[in-house]
């Protein structure tokens, strides 16, 4: 196998989980965890949920795939879409 192959694997692997980790990031930062409370109450959980997945499809040009992840480690989302 070439290195590329074993790249593009690696990213395909983490662009299932992309969604994931972000709010892993939003989770463990207190900074980040505040402002995403502050967020929710104003916004409402669903609303900030959707826009912070779609900012992320966006930010990596990710394409939907037919699948999600119905069981995160975070606790922030009970699923999430999963991208190739």
């Amino acid at each position: 196998m070439i290195p590329k192959e074993i790249a593009q694997k690696a990213i395909s692997r983490m662009n299932k989980r992309i969604t994931n980790e972000i709010f892993m990031i939003i989770q463990n930062n207190p900074e980040l965890m505040q402002e995403y409370l502050r967020a929710v109450e104003v916004n409402g959980l669903d609303l900030v949920n959707k826009i912070i997945g779609k900012e992320i499809k966006n930010a990596y040009r990710l394409t939907n795939i037919d699948d999600r992840e119905d069981d995160p480690c975070c606790t922030l989302i009970q699923s999430h879409q999963k991208f190739e």
